[in-house]
């Protein structure tokens, strides 16, 4: 924290943020990993100490700060080694309800962003399909328009808060011949007739958040619940791709590092050969520059989103990030599991957790090939 680009309200933020996160988060996380989902309770208790609306207006309830803010969010709730707990909180911060703020007018903004910021309210979006990941402008999803009202016929798949959540915020081609510039942004809510649940979805990670399928079938939505301009979509999904990586990104990291100092509890202790494994120099020198590698992603991290909070473009830095720092993780969590031996290929060892959890940030949010591709154009 003695980085400059950090006040006293950020050093601040993070002694509360860890300490919430290991009174209230790493006690209970395996029954959350069991029971598939986190307890809205305690996301309201995150609400209420302004953990849910960092960056959101103070007239709502929000802590107007910047993204440096949600790298520190995201990197300290990746520490908590739970990673469907930490992505639980930041779809609702970063990557959904962004597109309200973003988009709104001041009569949606005003309607659900208070219960946003205070927990009351949990949110989703929903873009994603079966048939259209990284390549968003395939989705098939459509919305046309009848009297005062859309009506929504698709469906959604691999929905983090997808059963939880209260408000989606979901993406639907307006006009089927026009590609990216037919997609529009729609507020549904829980409830509305023609919209459902379906399956929930069993993964090999993040398994203490709910991943589902959403189906729309001739959902009817009032006209007043399309999200900023018809036909702006994927602007708005282009847009807001840059502060999700950045959490994406910070959250690798914060998991990074409490598997380096997992690891190095462990090997400083374990005894093999007449000695620990910390006097093993391959083993010293393969953490020593795993910790360097860490340290690099975690400035290209901080990097992008000091780039962010100053308005400037930095497309090619936030997917850098994405690409980087979710392969980095998995690079990680592979050796800290060898160093760990057998213990680290048992349910009860938190890096055998950490490496189901990882494998998914090198696909979600951006795929590391799709990353690296929108690197190569800007080179």
């Amino acid at each position: 924290m003695n980085d400059p680009r950090f006040d006293d309200t950020h050093r601040l933020l993070r002694e509360s943020i860890r300490r919430f996160v290991e009174q209230e988060v790493v006690p209970y996380g395996l029954a959350w990993e069991t029971e598939g989902f986190v307890p809205r309770d305690l996301l309201r208790r995150m609400g209420s100490l302004g953990f849910l609306g960092l960056r959101y207006s103070q007239e709502h309830g929000g802590g107007e700060m910047n993204a440096l803010a949600t790298a520190l969010l995201a990197e300290e709730l990746g520490r908590s080694t739970f990673g469907g707990f930490a992505i639980t909180v930041l779809v609702h911060t970063d990557m959904a309800s962004p597109h309200l703020v973003n988009a709104g007018s001041a009569e949606q903004i005003a309607r659900y962003l208070p219960g946003i910021i205070s927990g009351e309210l949990i949110t989703a979006v929903g873009v994603t399909e079966a048939d259209a990941g990284s390549d968003v402008k395939s989705i098939r999803t459509s919305a046309r328009r009848v009297g005062a009202d859309y009506v929504l016929h698709g469906s959604k798949m691999f929905i983090t808060n997808g059963a939880l959540a209260d408000v989606y915020f979901v993406a639907a081609k307006t006009d089927a011949r026009a590609g990216a510039k037919g997609l529009s942004m729609f507020i549904v809510e829980k409830g509305t007739k023609g919209f459902s649940v379906g399956r929930k979805l069993e993964k090999m990670g993040w398994r203490s958040s709910d991943t589902a399928e959403l189906v729309f079938d001739d959902c009817r939505v009032p006209a007043a619940n399309l999200l900023g301009e018809e036909h702006r979509g994927f602007y708005a999904i282009m847009k807001n791709f840059q502060n999700e990586r950045i959490a994406i990104g910070a959250m690798a990291m914060g998991e990074a590092s409490r598997a380096i100092e997992l690891t190095l509890d462990y090997v400083r202790t374990r005894n093999a050969f007449g000695s620990t494994l910390w006097d093993k120099q391959a083993i010293r020198q393969r953490l020593s520059m795993l910790a360097a590698r860490v340290e690099a992603g975690r400035q290209l991290v901080l990097h992008a989103a000091w780039l962010d909070s100053i308005g400037r473009d930095c497309v090619k830095e936030v997917s850098m990030v994405k690409a980087y720092c979710a392969e980095l993780l998995n690079d990680v969590v592979y050796d800290c599991l060898q160093f760990h031996g057998g213990f680290g290929f048992i349910k009860e060892s938190a890096i055998e957790r950490m490496y189901r959890d990882a494998r998914v940030q090198s696909i979600g949010g951006g795929a590391t090939e799709v990353m690296l591709e929108e690197v190569a154009k800007r080179l």
